[in-house]
């Protein structure tokens, strides 16, 4: 039996000033997780602002230009690990203007807190860091109220928020949260369950984050398998790329798409070393029993669970770039492997897509795409579109194959 721990993704989002980069901070500081010589550094940084004590924010804000303006503008990366599980942590923006950011920051989380003042309560961008968890199907989310101890650690605070909070996650399909009481500042139910909200009997954000359930192993997923190249030795041909999702064995039945040919597996390879199944994310080659026409950006597949084959996409996006997007653009869309040339048909209510918007968009693709719902598959339901012109990326995609039917 396997004694490695896991990992779990997961990123931070919250209005500006509502304490996020502290509850970062005292969730590193406590859980002992800051080197020596970082907390020196915060510890000197903090007395020059005249503070005396340790001013934890400056452990995740990292860039000259946060630590100068107090707030946060990138995605910082923190790696950190307990007995039970390591983490990867993406500290976003709350700013609304970077957005985008945290679109990035969320697309690969497995759960996403969401920070509130609690003098403040819900605001817009509460909504919006909601909503854009919703978009990203983020399988957890933690409504973390903070400032618990401005207002007192009065329970009925804490209550008016998450039945606030819950109605808005109703309206954006959110299907479940869970709201935790905190003092990011001073370290209640952050590692340690706060002496002073007696009321709370749900466990610490450390607790919580330790012991939530992960995505299932990816090889359980139905096999996609996006070709990146076509290695070619004489009359035999291997097809090789990332093993996205699912499982492939020698002698396998597969299907090549968007051709729809059929074959045989004869032949896997990791790392130069023949074996009889590869498993998600191997990266491996396949060797074919025919020689299809098989080239960069098809997809092979396994079993009756195939992707569905369109050049009708709908899908929910946030746009990312200064250009705005509109009805008629014509775009490049790179999904996994494959880019192909599309054109822009409908953007729902909107006139534009401007930057950090998000939205509804309909595009034909020149090509057919063989693609899965996002909210089944984020690997192979996501794509990006591209300015031919430049190849600046433009737009961020989430699948939504339920609009094929309408």
């Amino acid at each position: 039996m396997s004694t490695t721990i896991d990992t779990l993704r997961f990123a931070t989002a919250g209005s500006v000033d509502d304490g996020k980069s502290t509850l970062v901070g005292r969730l590193l500081h406590d859980s002992k997780s800051v080197l020596t010589d970082q907390l020196e550094a915060v510890e000197h940084a903090s007395r020059n602002r005249g503070k005396e004590a340790p001013d934890l924010a400056l452990l995740t804000d990292g860039l000259r230009a946060e630590r100068e303006q107090g707030i946060t503008i990138d995605v910082a990366y923190r790696y950190f690990a307990t007995p039970r599980r390591r983490f990867i942590l993406a500290d976003t923006p709350g700013h609304v203007q970077y957005t985008r950011n945290m679109v990035t920051g969320a697309s690969t989380a497995e759960l996403a807190i969401v920070l509130i003042d609690a003098r403040n309560g819900v605001v817009e961008q509460t909504r919006r860091h909601a909503a854009v968890a919703a978009l990203l199907r983020v399988p957890h989310v933690v409504l973390a109220v903070n400032k618990m101890d401005l207002v007192g650690y009065r329970q009925a605070e804490f209550d008016r928020i998450v039945e606030d909070f819950a109605g808005h996650a109703a309206e954006l399909g959110l299907p479940s949260f869970t709201p935790i009481p905190v003092s990011a500042l001073v370290g209640d139910n952050v590692v340690d369950r706060s002496a002073h909200m007696d009321w709370y009997e749900g466990p610490a954000l450390l607790e919580f984050l330790e012991n939530v359930p992960v995505a299932g192993d990816p090889a359980d997923a139905p096999a996609r398998f996006p070709v990146q190249y076509v290695i070619r030795n004489g009359e035999v041909r291997h097809y090789a790329g990332q093993l996205v999702s699912g499982s492939l064995r020698v002698g396998d039945r597969v299907t090549v798409h968007p051709s729809g040919e059929t074959s045989e597996i004869t032949a896997i390879d990791v790392l130069g070393t023949a074996v009889q199944a590869a498993y998600a994310p191997q990266s491996i080659g396949v060797r074919l029993a025919d020689q299809r026409d098989v080239s960069r950006g098809d997809m092979i597949t396994a079993g009756a669970d195939a992707p569905a084959l369109t050049q009708d996409v709908h899908a929910a996006v946030c746009h990312l770039a200064d250009r705005p997007l509109r009805v008629g653009d014509r775009v490049l869309l790179k999904h996994t492997t494959r880019t192909v040339k599309a054109i822009v048909k409908h953007l729902g209510d909107a006139d534009a897509l401007t930057a950090n918007d998000l939205g509804r968009i309909t595009l034909r693709t020149a090509e057919p795409l063989a693609l899965d719902d996002y909210a089944t598959s984020r690997r192979t339901g996501a794509f990006i579109l591209i300015d031919p012109a430049d190849g600046a990326t433009l737009t961020a995609g989430m699948a939504d194959l339920r609009g094929l039917d309408s």
